[in-house]
């Protein structure tokens, strides 16, 4: 099961930050056998077998804490699936620079478009008047 991206990072600072500050979690976290997708595979199928939709934050992050430190732990199939994180993303600089060059791209194209279709139209062609004669020229 892979979650999205966002959730995997989110599961992975909150390990990082657990492992700086708790001296006894922090040689589980570096086991050879152990990777974060396998932890968010676990921690989905944890949650599909559940049957609930909703979990707290400390829910989710004590069944990461369990996994890695159980070594013995069925982790089960990886499935495809949405996850939806309640947290608010901090992008790193290099990120936000991308973001605002795809932004000013996608908004460059739009406006080329914008006048692009407005070329396109087509121009009133003028017409010849056509004089039509009255019933008093006759």
């Amino acid at each position: 099961m892979k979650g999205t991206e966002h959730f995997t990072r989110t599961i992975a600072e909150y390990l990082n930050q657990r492992a700086m500050t708790d001296p006894l979690f922090a040689p589980n976290l570096m086991k050879p056998k152990k990777s974060i997708e396998e932890c968010v595979t676990y921690i989905l199928n944890q949650v599909q077998k559940c049957g609930c939709n909703g979990f707290d934050d400390d829910e989710i992050y004590s069944m990461a804490v369990h996994y890695y430190d159980e070594d013995e732990i069925e982790v089960g199939k990886a499935t495809d699936c949405r996850v939806m994180v309640n947290h608010v993303v901090e992008l790193t600089e290099e990120e936000k620079a991308e973001a605002r060059k795809q932004a000013i791209a996608q908004y460059q194209r739009e406006e080329l478009a914008k006048i692009q279709s407005r070329n396109a139209r087509p121009q009133k062609k003028e017409t010849a008047e056509v004089i039509q004669p009255s019933l008093f020229d006759i």
